[in-house]
């Protein structure tokens, strides 16, 4: 990944392993979210107040690659970098590596779009702050 966004340190908690020993998948997907949110809160962005204002942002796509599995305790640490497709689109392209040796764990392409009473409307609202946080969007 080119430089990215943001970055978010994690360790696994064992209770997120399956019999295997190993990271069930669907919590890869836990992790994707929690540094999306975490990036979106940095450009002084609020989903709860962006749905009080009556826009909510939804995932329409979500493409993951598994390469390697975590395991119990391993730190890591996810990648973003931000893109935009067209008026509507946000592109959020995410990684997940194994902190000891940067080992890609997770290659990951989420789309999402943001909706006023079900309906989509233009990204530009969210890209204005990302603009004004410093955070410049690429076209994806």
């Amino acid at each position: 990944m080119e430089k990215p966004d943001f970055e978010l340190e994690m360790k696994v908690r064992d209770y997120e392993c399956d019999i295997q020993g190993i990271v069930n998948n669907a919590n890869y997907q836990h992790y994707l979210e929690h540094c999306r949110h975490r990036f979106l809160s940095t450009a002084g962005l609020d989903f709860a107040q962006l749905h009080n204002d009556g826009i909510d942002a939804v995932v329409t796509r979500a493409e993951l690659d598994y390469k390697y599995p975590l395991k119990p305790g391993d730190d890591f640490i996810v990648r973003l970098k931000i893109g935009r497709l067209g008026r509507l689109r946000l592109i959020f392209d995410q990684e997940i590596v194994r902190k000891t040796d940067e080992k890609l764990i997770v290659k990951a392409r989420i789309t999402s779009v943001l909706t006023k009473n079900n309906y989509p409307v233009s990204s530009d609202i969210v890209v204005e702050r990302f603009e004004k946080a410093g955070i410049s969007i690429r076209q994806a």
